[in-house]
């Protein structure tokens, strides 16, 4: 049977999330992330990589939107940017055998979007980690472990999230891990 484009509601969308600056922490409040999930949340190097030997058949992202708005209230305190103050937000949703296992926020403040960086703002349906992990300028903060705001079954519960410096610029990336994801049988 070919394969389609993810199968999934429109509403699914990114969750209100509570971020501990560690799985440990997270732990105290949500057991569930030492569970199957655990994996996903700590995988080290391309989360991207990860997914792509987990799919049987097809990887692919599809966007969600992306353009100039302003970042939550949160998500500007972590990148120091000033209130109110735009960035480039993109969301993406990443699917396996044509199915979505994951969606991700990513915000580009717009000191990151010069030079080699103006790639960040086209890179269409193509992995924004395939590029972070192929450029050596980039190097990937500590993770943070997030507790979505469960809206219903289905939605993400658990995500994870990391600053990737490059220079004196910073970007954000979230990945909201949807049950499937770690509920399936096998990693891959």
């Amino acid at each position: 049977m070919p394969l389609k484009d993810c199968d999934q509601p429109p509403e699914l969308s990114i969750p209100p999330t509570f971020w501990y600056r560690s799985l440990v922490a997270a732990g105290l409040y949500c057991p569930e992330v030492h569970g199957p999930a655990r994996y996903w949340l700590t995988v080290e190097g391309s989360f991207t990589r990860a997914l792509q030997q987990k799919c049987q058949e097809r990887f692919h992202v599809e966007i969600l939107r992306e353009g100039f708005s302003p970042p939550t209230p949160e998500e500007a305190k972590r990148l120091n940017l000033a209130p109110r103050q735009l960035a480039w937000v993109r969301e993406v949703r990443l699917c396996g055998d044509g199915r979505p296992w994951v969606l991700a926020r990513t915000v580009i403040p717009q000191n990151c979007l010069h030079g080699h960086g103006r790639r960040l703002r086209n890179l269409g349906n193509k992995p924004l980690g395939a590029y972070l992990f192929s450029s050596p300028e980039w190097q990937r903060g500590p993770l943070e472990t997030g507790l979505c705001k469960v809206r219903s079954n289905g939605h993400p519960r658990l995500a994870r999230r990391s600053l990737f410096h490059r220079g004196s610029c910073a970007l954000l990336v979230g990945e909201y891990l949807l049950p499937r994801l770690y509920r399936s049988p096998s990693r891959g």
